[in-house]
């Protein structure tokens, strides 16, 4: 993309399916190298992965020839295949339907970073489901609780 200047960073969040704890301790470092090599693959950069046993952070430089939402949808799909390869889950491991995805300012850059890299600290005072509300509000984007990561059918 000759003469296309661009800095374009996303802090993505991916849930488990119906939020169990498929992610055991163990299993959070294999898991982010494989997504890493993804990122890199979507020829995109890797900022910081963390997260807990049930839903992880993705903060990446995003590229331009790839949306949003197929980046998502990408990155998912393949780890989604390698959590069912090496068999961590009971059954079929999927990720919950829909993702979050929070533009991040270069000035911003190291506050994300940190908030990821503390993950575990952070999940011992607060669960899932406060944490991502409170991100939706940073954000200030429109949301109904009863449909934040919501199961049809539920």
């Amino acid at each position: 993309m000759a003469n296309t200047y661009t800095q374009i960073h996303i802090h993505y969040v991916f849930a488990t399916q119906k939020r169990w704890r498929f992610l055991a301790e163990e299993r959070q470092q294999p898991l982010y190298e494989y997504m890493a090599a993804i990122v890199r693959d979507l020829k995109c950069f890797t900022q910081c992965i963390g997260g807990a046993e049930d839903h992880v952070h993705l903060l990446i430089g995003l590229n331009p020839t790839i949306s949003v939402s197929e980046f998502a949808q990408k990155v998912k799909a393949n780890t989604s295949r390698f959590i069912n390869e090496k068999g961590w889950a009971m059954g079929k491991f999927q990720w919950q339907e829909g993702y979050g995805a929070f533009s991040v300012s270069k000035y911003g850059l190291n506050e994300v970073r940190g908030y990821i890299s503390r993950q575990k600290e952070h999940h011992t005072k607060h669960g899932f489901l406060d944490e991502f509300e409170a991100l939706l509000k940073r954000y200030e984007i429109s949301y109904e609780m009863k449909y934040v990561f919501h199961e049809p059918g539920e």
